[in-house]
C-alpha cells in the first residue's frame, strides 16, 4: 500500500487507514483480529481510534492485539481525546486536566508507552485554546505523544491553532486535521482543504464512503444487518438517505458498473486522490467488508469519471 507523508511532518501513513470505532461494540474481538491481519497483509499501517469509541472499548481491543497478534512498531496508532457522551448529548472538554487524564487512560488501555498521533476531537467553546494547546505541548515534551492534530474543526479554527503552534516558537506543530469528506459531504473544500494546504497540515478523511451509503447498500431500503438499522448509528446514517444523496449514489453506481468496479471502490478512490488527503479512514464491521474496501488500492479513476462525479456531487 502506498505511504504518504502526513502534512509537513516526517510521519508516513498508509493512504488507507483502518478505523476502529465499532471495535468492542458492533465488532467483536474475533472480527477485529481478522480486520487487523487483513489490513497489515495489505500493507496498511495507520490505525485510528479514540478514547470515546465504545467508552474506551475500541482502545482496549486494539491494545489486546499489540505484542501478540502484531508488533506495535509496525503500526502508526492515532487516538483522540476531549469528547464525552457520558452526559446527555455530546460534550467537548479540552481542558488541560481532562485531556492529559484521557491521554493516560488511552496509554493504559492500549498498553503502550506512547501515541504516534494524538488528536483533540473537536472545538471546545468554553476552554481557552491556549490551555488546550499547552496540554498538547506537554504531551509531546513528556514523550507520551509523537505528533498532534485536531479533528472536526473549521478553516479559521485550524488557521488559529496552527498559527499559535508555530514550531519556530518551540511549539509542537499541528500535523493533521481529521475531517469528514466524501462525495456526499464536500464541505471541507470551502475552507479546511485550502487552509490545510497553505499551513502544511495533512488531512485525514473520515467516512469517505458517506457513512456507508456510497457502498450502494441502501439503494433499496435499509438492510436489517446494516449500521442504518443499528440503534447506535441510525441517526448517524439518516442524513445521507435523502433525495440528493440517492442521486449521487446512483451516479457512483453507474460509473462503477461502466468501469467494472464496485461502488465503494469508486467512492473511495475519488476521496483518496483528492488534494492534500494523506489517508482515508475506513471503518468496517467485518473482515469481509474491509477486504472489499482494500481492493480500491488497485484502481484509479479516469479523469472524465472524476470530473463527472465532481459536477454531480457539487
Amino acid at each position: 500500500m502506498e505511504m504518504r507523508r502526513l502534512g509537513n511532518s516526517g510521519l508516513e501513513v498508509s493512504r488507507l487507514g483502518l478505523g476502529t470505532m465499532t471495535w468492542g461494540r458492533d465488532t467483536d474481538e474475533h472480527e477485529a483480529a481478522d480486520q487487523l491481519r487483513t489490513f497489515r497483509e495489505a500493507g496498511g499501517n495507520f490505525l485510528d481510534t479514540a478514547a470515546s469509541y465504545g467508552d474506551g472499548d475500541s482502545e482496549r481491543v486494539l491494545g489486546g492485539f499489540l505484542g501478540t497478534l502484531i508488533d506495535r512498531s509496525e503500526l502508526v496508532i492515532a487516538t483522540k481525546a476531549g469528547l464525552s457522551f457520558r452526559e446527555p448529548g455530546r460534550r467537548y472538554n479540552n481542558s488541560r486536566s481532562n485531556l492529559l487524564s484521557e491521554l493516560d487512560g488511552s496509554l493504559s488501555r492500549l498498553g503502550v508507552d506512547h501515541i504516534d498521533l494524538w488528536q483533540v476531537q473537536g472545538w471546545d467553546e468554553e476552554t481557552p485554546l491556549e490551555e488546550t494547546l499547552s496540554a498538547m505541548d506537554h504531551a509531546v515534551a513528556s514523550g507520551k505523544v509523537r505528533y498532534v492534530g485536531f479533528s472536526n474543526i473549521n478553516g479559521w479554527q485550524l488557521a488559529r491553532t496552527a498559527t499559535l503552534q508555530n514550531p519556530l516558537f518551540g511549539k509542537s506543530p499541528i500535523t493533521s486535521i481529521q475531517s469528514e469528506y466524501s462525495l456526499l459531504n464536500r464541505s471541507i473544500e470551502d475552507e479546511v482543504l485550502p487552509a490545510s494546504f497553505e499551513l502544511g497540515v495533512g488531512v485525514l478523511a473520515w467516512s469517505p464512503l458517506g457513512r456507508g451509503v456510497l457502498t450502494g447498500k441502501y439503494r433499496n431500503g435499509t438492510p436489517s444487518d446494516s449500521r442504518g438499522a443499528s440503534p447506535h448509528f441510525a441517526e448517524f446514517i439518516s442524513p445521507y438517505l435523502d433525495d440528493r444523496s440517492r442521486s449521487i449514489v446512483e451516479a457512483v453506481s453507474v460509473a462503477a458498473e461502466g468501469l467494472g468496479y464496485a461502488p465503494l471502490e469508486v467512492a473511495l478512490a475519488w476521496v483518496r486522490d483528492g488534494g492534500n488527503i494523506a489517508s482515508c479512514i475506513v471503518g468496517a464491521r467485518t473482515g469481509a467488508q474491509l477486504r472489499g474496501a482494500l481492493t480500491a488500492e488497485e484502481i484509479s479513476l479516469p479523469d472524465p469519471v472524476r470530473q463527472a462525479l465532481d459536477e454531480i456531487s457539487a
